[in-house]
């Protein structure tokens, strides 16, 4: 059974018609509004508070690092500071090491 080809075309369904493409894009763009303010926004706002805690560093306070070591700032350079973790124990790390600056007093009670 073979169907002539111009009956096969005649079969064929009418071409839509066309639509405003802004509405083909907004479940795409709602998707993208939703990630920006769930995961996007939070993460620069932490980034521009651990950027302010790293640039207000100053001698004396005593700081946390992400590898969890413990200690006193004792000098602080462009990019690198110095901690004293024990008594004549000192060691350099990166600024952005830094995970918390710890209330003053705090490595004296522990």
């Amino acid at each position: 059974m073979s169907l002539p080809m111009s009956l096969v075309i005649a079969q064929a369904a009418p071409a839509a018609a066309p639509g405003n493409p802004l509405f083909s894009f907004l479940p795409l763009i709602a998707l993208f509004v939703i990630f920006y303010f769930l995961m996007i926004r939070p993460q620069m706002k932490r980034q521009k508070e651990h950027r302010n805690m790293v640039s207000a560093l100053a001698k004396g306070d005593e700081v946390v690092s992400n590898g969890g070591i413990a200690g006193r700032v004792e000098e602080v350079g462009e990019s690198f500071l110095t901690i004293e973790i024990a008594p004549n124990v000192r060691i350099k790390l990166q600024k952005g090491a830094i995970s918390q600056v710890l209330p003053k007093g705090t490595l004296k009670s522990s």
